[in-house]
């Protein structure tokens, strides 16, 4: 499919705006999904070409969090292994069944998170005792939520954070670094079934990779930086507006 140059630059800016807020607290395909849907993509690739972008600002996230020894923890091999598992499988299951109920349900479950996460404004400021064990932990909530990004997707990020704060321990400049390997296994298994229906957008992908990969490195920096003052407000405003979005979709199809 053709896009036009000045398209192409416009895809280029929203992805380096989506990388640099999806390095900090996820969220970054409530804002490229739409622009790719009205560069007028076909909802199929659109969303294969979502997953090849924001698999390249995420991978480059992630790299910047080992660098900086958010990823050296026990469990990790572990929880990378379970969720891959658990996001083939649920690309797999994505193919044979709709995702209705989930389109209803998981708008309430972020709503919860998001209000939890206001309620407890010294959430994640520090480390806690962990109530799992990291390989449990990695078995349980990578098989879960790999099943769920491969088979819905929207709020993977949000959960796994809050799962890292309230179950590992972690604090949220941590759980960042965590969430985002977790995110780069899911993406990169959900983005090999789409390669293999051919749903990419090879031109308008490898341009918004560019721009992802510039707002990534921004915004990963940044955490490393400035920790939990910066992932709260960011973590709290994508996971308001993911809610409200997923609410207005759910109501839509009705």
């Amino acid at each position: 499919m053709t896009v036009p140059p000045l398209v192409l630059a416009a895809l280029f800016v929203v992805a380096a705006l989506a990388g640099f807020v999806d390095a900090i607290a996820g969220g970054g395909g409530l804002i490229t999904v739409p622009a790719l849907l009205f560069a007028g993509l076909p909802p199929q690739l659109a969303f294969g070409t979502n997953k090849l972008q924001s698999s390249c600002g995420t991978a480059l996230a992630t790299w910047t969090y080992f660098r900086a020894g958010l990823l050296r923890g026990p469990g990790l091999a572990q929880g990378v292994a379970a969720t891959l598992i658990g996001a083939v499988v649920g690309a797999w299951v994505l193919g044979r069944v709709r995702p209705d109920l989930l389109r209803s349900v998981i708008p309430f479950l972020l709503g919860a998170v998001a209000v939890f996460t206001w309620l407890k404004p010294d959430l994640g400021r520090e480390q806690r005792p962990a109530l799992l064990g990291p390989g449990i932990f990695a078995l349980a909530f990578g098989l879960v939520l790999g099943f769920y990004d491969g088979f819905f997707g929207p709020g993977t990020g949000a959960f796994w954070m809050i799962a890292c704060v309230l179950v590992r321990g972690l604090d949220l400049r941590e759980a960042t670094g965590h969430t985002k390997a977790m995110n780069l296994t899911s993406n990169l298994a959900s983005l090999a079934v789409f390669l293999a229906a051919g749903q990419v957008a090879w031109t308008a992908g490898l341009v918004m990779a560019a721009g992802q990969l510039l707002g990534a490195r921004a915004g990963s920096v940044l955490v490393v930086r400035r920790g939990a003052g910066v992932v709260r407000p960011v973590f709290l405003t994508v996971v308001g507006l993911l809610t409200a979005k997923l609410a207005w979709d759910a109501w839509q199809a009705r």
